[in-house]
């Protein structure tokens, strides 16, 4: 299975920030106790790297990959730590030209459809939607479908147990955001598994 695969039949993507990366670990065990064995850790601390690698090194069935990534030199830390996927905010076609160039996943931000047609360019067919709340949500993905039929989207930003059926449709590939991961350990767990549960009943209606 694929990288694009796997996340795709998860579909939820927690967006990790942290602070501390002794925390890591023991957040990627709260993750997968809540069936979602994803974990995107951002790179908008100094301790992203290094947590990466540690959950790399340590949870070797969760798939970790790197988020907020700016440059080109912070895309080949993350991955030399471990990161087999990588999330960009915006579209940087040198960051997608060495992550193709390289095998590796990405995933780059894109909501207007020039940065959409640059993506497909490139050879892209899943991108991040972000901030989807500010970008129009459910009804602007459903329109940029239209004349961009092979594409489909990661929502992030907005997105929570309120809202997250709404886009379990098929024009979005996976669903990310930070609330599959606030609150103490035992908060994610539950959190992760009421919305793998939403996601199990609503996806592909």
């Amino acid at each position: 299975m694929s990288i694009q695969e796997r996340i795709s039949n998860t579909y939820l993507v927690p967006v990790v920030v942290i602070d501390d990366a002794a925390r890591a670990v023991d957040t990627a065990k709260a993750l997968l106790a809540g069936g979602v064995d994803i974990m995107e850790i951002t790179l908008r601390t100094s301790a992203g790297l290094d947590a990466i690698a540690k959950v790399s090194a340590a949870c070797p069935d969760v798939l970790v990959g790197a988020g907020t990534v700016l440059s080109l030199s912070s895309c080949k830390e993350a991955i030399a730590g471990g990161a087999q996927f990588i999330v960009s905010p915006g579209f940087d076609p040198v960051i997608v030209e060495y992550c193709l160039k390289n095998d590796i996943a990405v995933f780059p931000g894109c909501v207007t459809p020039t940065e959409i047609t640059a993506a497909i360019k490139a050879g892209l067919r899943a991108l991040k939607f972000f901030p989807a709340n500010v970008y129009g949500g459910v009804t602007a993905i459903k329109a940029l479908s239209g004349p961009f039929p092979e594409i489909k989207f990661i929502p992030t930003g907005g997105v929570d147990l309120n809202n997250l059926a709404d886009y379990c449709i098929p024009e979005v590939f996976a669903v990310g955001g930070g609330w599959l991961c606030a609150g103490d350990y035992a908060s994610m767990t539950q959190v992760c598994a009421q919305s793998a549960a939403i996601v199990k009943q609503h996806r592909g209606r």
